[in-house]
């Protein structure tokens, strides 16, 4: 078998060909599926290997003191051919992996040939393809749970137990120092327990990803942000605990927590970073300083994990298998996710380059993953398919058109999109007008109805689907309103435009088509305005028709947000991707002429970068580069055809060219032109529908599509394969 392995006198890293382990008593024999790289804990080690000798004694000095004891107990050379022999030997790496029992040894009656288990420790959950665990070093997955998601359960438990050491309480606040993987677990765990929490790394994207995860604040050691959401969230007495999981020599940590921590709160050590105390700040406060020790109680007790001997439960209620089944259980619940924090996955083959890229720091990452691709060594991963629902086909239509006299229209919400730009567009617009606006409080309402000229301006959505007047309704609010309200207005008989997404969820959609069923009102049109956009559709018309399948690349440089966007609220706003990614898969299906057949993402950590890849019926694909890290001084969305010779460019909806051969055309002129994504065209085809009766805009089939095939790339992530559409027509 394979298994990584280096050697700590040379610095050489390899991935090696072993002997297979046996399955000794008391343990099982594991076929790995999935390693974890704990890109904290391995990268040091990895790093010190490559040091000079007087490198790697200045950063282990623990182990100088052992060979100065050595030299005076034995002498000077026998000591130096002790220390040579152990320097110059390949040693593993590696600690937290998921895999398959292929072998159960005498004793064991907990789990069977065939069982998915998670396992722990520097010895025995090694990054190789084999593994013999012992019985208090691994624990069953819990049905649900993937297996890239339980390879984390030795890193869980290590934050798992830096938690328990907090002994934190419901209500209190915690500040964690240092958002790598440790830190960004144990933000989730506290958060899980009820205590809000502030981040603490010089990493922007590390910030701003443990504010997804539930932070109430994060930013960098050194801003005054930190210390001011600390005296917001506790009235200025200062945390309860504080989290140490940062490595490296500074010191700047522990003084950061004395300054910060609240008389006589607790300050608990997980990662490996200086601790020269700062004597008077800890006295003052008399600071409880606490280290956690790795897994949990039976960590380096031969007898608790070589020889199976277990802490009675009345007397250790969390050892360190005990953690770990936890860890897995709070996965499977939902209370964490480790999804977003996965990086790269590579395929173990890689292992070397892996290492490499990491130590060069070309392969920025939280966690990387390594995926054991031989035949039997995981189990099959059943391919997720999610079905496009089928689209009602009403009779008869509740909301007729209207032949004579304005279109009359309803805003449900009228925010700084609705504001900016929807009503300016039709505000003043012949044979348009603004009926009634509903928002969540009188005064918003107040002021849209002053600034826009509605009507009316209420409170009371009731009153508005109960209007006879009222011929189409505009839901522009928050995200997790959407499905519902377009429902509601649809029962009522209006038409509906809806900015994105029309769904969050899967039963959202269905509610959604089965109110066009229940009412016999298909009239709907979701905000995908892109394909609408002036410039785009001259570009495709000069384009021209394609006979053969076309590659298709979108890159979205989407941004930052600014601390305290709604669009962070991912338990009920759903994830940024969801919110507006149905605009980029519109862009694409309607130039590809087709709705995708399956979708497959990856991500890395850190931030929301997505690369999501459709695939359409004729072959033809599609690339979204969804990208959070990009400077704001780049183009926000640049788009490339290519198909039959031809290329189509766009340029952030300001210029676009379509090459030939030798040949560039310009679209109009090669100077950019004012940017406009489709907003006035598309309002304009609305309302020409809702007057004349003629077809919406977007067939709802389009729009059911692309809805299912949004909200399959959280499914396609988590799995790590192509989710298959079905029912694609």
């Amino acid at each position: 078998m394979k298994q990584v392995v280096q050697n700590y006198k040379s610095g050489e890293l390899t991935l090696l060909d072993v002997p297979a382990p046996g399955c000794k008593p008391g343990g099982v024999l594991v076929r790995s599926a999935f390693s974890l790289i704990s890109t904290g804990t391995e990268m040091m080690k990895v790093s010190e290997a490559g040091m000079s000798m007087l490198g790697k004694a200045r950063s282990r000095p623990d182990q100088v003191a052992k060979v100065v004891q050595s030299v005076a107990a034995n002498g000077v050379p026998a000591t130096y051919r002790k220390v040579m022999g152990k320097l110059d030997s390949y040693t593993p790496l590696g600690y937290s992996l998921c895999g398959v029992v292929e072998q159960v040894g005498a004793g064991i009656d907990d789990v069977k040939v065939g069982d998915v288990v998670a396992c722990a420790g520097n010895e025995h959950a090694l990054h190789a393809e084999l593994n013999w665990v012992p019985k208090n070093l691994y624990a069953p997955v819990p049905d649900g749970v993937a297996p890239r998601h339980a390879a984390f359960g030795t890193v869980g438990s290590i934050a798992l137990q830096g938690v328990r050491q907090g002994e934190s309480r419901l209500g209190e606040v915690a500040l964690v120092i240092g958002l790598g993987l440790i830190g960004q677990l144990v933000t989730q765990l506290l958060n899980a327990s009820g205590v809000r929490v502030v981040g603490v790394d010089p990493d922007p994207a590390r910030c701003e990803l443990a504010e997804r995860l539930g932070a109430a604040a994060c930013g960098d050691p050194g801003s005054a942000s930190v210390e001011s959401a600390v005296a917001e969230l506790t009235g200025g007495m200062g945390v309860d605990q504080v989290y140490l999981a940062a490595g490296g020599s500074s010191n700047q940590p522990v003084e950061l927590a004395a300054r910060l921590c609240r008389d006589r709160g607790r300050v608990i050590d997980i990662g490996k970073c200086r601790l020269d105390l700062p004597w008077n700040a800890y006295y003052e406060k008399e600071l409880d300083v606490r280290f956690s020790r790795s897994y949990g109680p039976g960590r380096y007790d031969p007898e608790y994990e070589l020889q199976g001997r277990d802490y009675p439960i009345g007397y250790v209620r969390w050892t360190e298998r005990r953690n770990l089944a936890c860890f897995l259980d709070l996965i499977a619940r939902g209370s964490v996710d480790v999804e977003p924090l996965v990086s790269h996955v590579a395929d173990f083959e890689d292992a070397v380059e892996t290492y490499r890229r990491l130590e060069e720091g070309e392969l920025k990452a939280v966690a990387v993953l390594f995926r054991y691709a031989s035949a039997g060594d995981a189990p099959a991963v059943e391919a997720p398919e999610m079905t496009v629902p089928e689209v009602p086909r009403p009779s008869g239509r509740t909301a007729p058109a209207r032949r004579s006299g304005p279109v009359r229209l309803a805003f449900v919400g009228a925010g700084n999109y609705a504001s900016s730009m929807l009503l300016p567009h039709l505000t003043g617009r012949d044979g348009v007008e603004l009926s009634t606006v509903v928002t969540t409080t009188a005064l918003s309402a107040a002021n849209a109805r002053r600034k826009f000229g509605f009507g009316k301006a209420t409170t009371d959505l009731d009153a508005v689907l109960g209007d006879p007047a009222v011929d189409a309704v505009f839901v522009v609010t928050r995200h997790s309103s959407h499905a519902e309200l377009t429902r509601r207005a649809l029962l009522a008989g209006k038409a509906v435009f809806v900015e994105k997404p029309l769904a969050l969820t899967e039963e959202e959609l269905a509610g959604v088509l089965a109110a066009v069923e229940e009412s016999g009102n298909d009239r709907i049109q979701v905000g995908f305005n892109r394909r609408f956009a002036p410039l785009l559709r001259e570009a495709r018309e000069l384009f021209g028709a394609r006979t053969g399948p076309a590659s298709l690349r979108y890159l979205v440089n989407a941004g930052r947000l600014e601390h305290g966007s709604w669009y962070l609220r991912q338990d009920t706003e759903g994830s940024r991707f969801a919110g507006e990614g149905g605009h980029f898969v519109d862009t694409a299906s309607w130039l590809l002429d087709a709705d995708p057949v399956s979708v497959y993402a990856a991500a890395p950590a850190g931030n929301e970068d997505l690369q999501i890849v459709l695939c359409y019926p004729d072959g033809s694909t599609a690339t979204i580069s969804y990208v959070t890290s990009g400077p704001s001084s780049f183009p926000k969305e640049t788009l490339d055809l290519v198909a039959d010779g031809k290329v189509l460019r766009l340029d952030d909806f300001t210029r676009a060219a379509v090459y030939d051969g030798r040949r560039r055309q310009w679209v109009g002129s090669r100077l950019p032109k004012a940017r406009d994504k489709g907003q006035n065209a598309e309002l304009a085809a609305f309302v020409r529908a809702v007057r004349t009766g003629g077809p919406m805009p977007v067939p709802l089939e389009s729009l059911a599509a692309t809805t299912t095939a949004t909200l399959a790339v959280p499914t396609a992530l988590a799995s790590g394969v192509p989710v298959t559409l079905a029912g694609v027509r």
